[in-house]
């Protein structure tokens, strides 16, 4: 097995860490890379998927750009979403085709990835929806999962609610879905989380779920992708 490239970019704003994605994107396709995971926290952002209705944004657009949040269209699947503080971003940038999976398989896969992690290291039963995507716990959703592929690479991925400010939610209906919830691992465990141990667990069970050992930390500067040395 050989180990999973993670690029760690910290706290990023959307559009850089979007700018990366493209890159990385074009890279993968041109073979140039290896399969990478992006991990990332943003400042208040909600994005707009494919599906997403402008009803869905709950509060005018110059009332939430005074509030400190950004709006973006894109196009990933899904409907509108909010990513912000607290928060542990993933964007898989994958060649399924390589790795000889479907695009169904890898969003069941991510699903179990948070699955795992939440029955294994805190006891918290979490599971899928028959109808929707992502990570569920008693009704409310605690991951967020919308993915767009490229010439055969995907982009955009998962949203891992730890310690999100969860009012934020309250400005958008969360992926469309009126008559559901959302939640955290904060709120389920009542206690602030360590986010650097948690996004350690995230990427020890995407590991664990895809068939990585180990993981190699790789760094983005002006433009140049790096691939450093190997953590066991």
């Amino acid at each position: 097995m050989k180990p999973l490239q993670i690029l760690n970019l910290g706290v990023c704003d959307y559009l850089s860490a979007y700018q990366i994605q493209l890159d990385l994107v074009a890279k993968r396709q041109k073979s140039e890379i290896e399969d990478t995971l992006i991990l990332v926290e943003h400042p208040p952002v909600i994005t707009l998927g494919k599906s997403a209705e402008d009803g869905h944004i709950l509060f005018a657009e110059d009332y939430l750009r005074e509030q400190g949040v950004e709006i973006h269209k894109i196009e990933r699947g899904g409907d509108v979403t909010y990513h912000g503080p607290g928060q542990i971003v993933g964007y898989p940038i994958f060649d399924i085709k390589h790795g000889g999976i479907g695009i169904r398989t890898f969003v069941e896969n991510l699903e179990q990835l948070f699955i795992r992690l939440l029955k294994e290291e805190f006891d918290i039963p979490a599971g899928k929806d028959p109808v929707h995507t992502g990570v569920w716990v008693n009704g409310s959703k605690i991951t967020a999962i919308g993915l767009a592929v490229k010439r055969g690479v995907t982009m955009h991925g998962f949203a891992f609610n730890v310690n999100t400010n969860m009012s934020h939610f309250q400005l958008i209906v969360p992926c469309g879905i009126a008559d559901r919830g959302v939640t955290s691992l904060e709120m389920l465990t009542g206690e602030t989380q360590d986010y650097a141990r948690t996004t350690e667990l995230v990427a020890a069970y995407f590991c664990k779920v895809f068939g990585y050992e180990g993981v190699k930390n790789c760094s983005y500067e002006a433009g140049e992708f790096k691939v450093g040395t190997e953590n066991t």
